[in-house]
């Protein structure tokens, strides 16, 4: 429903607030009532209920009843995922990603957006930074990420898909979007058995919450597994591979999957290449 970020962007919304901008029907509910349109629907049907007019000058059923299509101004969660563990390039994934965030973050001034960060590493997942969109905040946080030690992809997951529904108890409106930066190949588990299968299990949870996801493979193609595919796959997202990660190339990637809907960031990337 949405085609550009910020408050600025205008999102369906089932609340009673928000400009009203057409009607549908009501199938029988009596709230939020479009009155203009419900009169327009019952008004053919006015000689055949002249029974009913004897009492009335105009004759209203249930099944006229048309509800109002409200929009309002809603802001995008940009939600960062990153694997800090020593399985991948550390040090220019984090230059990369503190590069995209803090470019995100001067946009979310504008147009309302907040960003977060959620960091997992050795045995556990951190949310290094909450939802904002201070830039001091988010400056001071990015100073100093930890970095080493195992893969606990599915306590990543875990801790945004905890992240996610808060935020959307807290802001019924907001439209989240998750990036999940890793190679995906998680190595620890919370529970015991199998660390991809219970990966894969959550990013189904966070696809069912209706999150939209995107996937950045930070591992060397050489050494490439096709285990973000798969992470990928089971979120409902789509993959790309930067092989040249540069802080605007992440946050490129991403702008553009915001602003033309899942799937455009890879068609626009290619897009950007010149002709061989």
């Amino acid at each position: 429903m949405r085609k550009h970020s910020g408050r600025r962007s205008q999102t369906h919304t089932d609340r009673k607030r928000g400009r009203y901008i057409q009607s549908r029907p009501a199938n029988g509910r009596s709230d939020d009532l479009a009155f203009d349109a419900t009169i327009r629907a019952a008004a053919p049907f006015q000689k055949a209920r002249e029974d009913s007019r004897e009492d009335v000058a105009f004759s209203v059923r249930r099944e006229d009843y048309q509800r109002k299509v409200r929009v309002k101004k809603a802001s995008n969660l940009i939600l960062f995922l990153v694997d800090a563990s020593w399985s991948m390039a550390v040090a220019e994934r984090m230059a990369a990603t503190k590069g995209a965030i803090l470019s995100l973050l001067t946009d979310a001034y504008q147009r309302r957006d907040r960003v977060g960060l959620i960091v997992f590493q050795k045995d556990r997942a951190t949310l290094v930074l909450p939802p904002t969109n201070s830039v001091q905040l988010a400056q001071r946080a990015l100073a100093d990420i930890p970095v080493g030690g195992k893969t606990p992809l599915s306590a990543g997951l875990d801790k945004a898909l905890q992240v996610l529904k808060r935020e959307k108890v807290l802001h019924p409106d907001v439209l989240p979007l998750l990036i999940v930066l890793t190679d995906g190949a998680g190595n620890v588990a919370m529970r015991g058995g199998s660390p991809q299968e219970e990966a894969h299990q959550i990013a189904e949870q966070i696809a069912k919450e209706d999150v939209r996801a995107v996937v950045i493979n930070m591992e060397h193609e050489a050494f490439d597994q096709g285990l973000a595919q798969s992470l990928a796959e089971h979120l409902d997202a789509p993959c790309y591979t930067l092989d040249d990660l540069r802080s605007e190339t992440l946050y490129r990637a991403v702008q553009k999957e915001i602003y033309y809907g899942p799937g455009s960031g890879a068609q626009a990337k290619n897009a950007d290449q010149p002709d061989q």
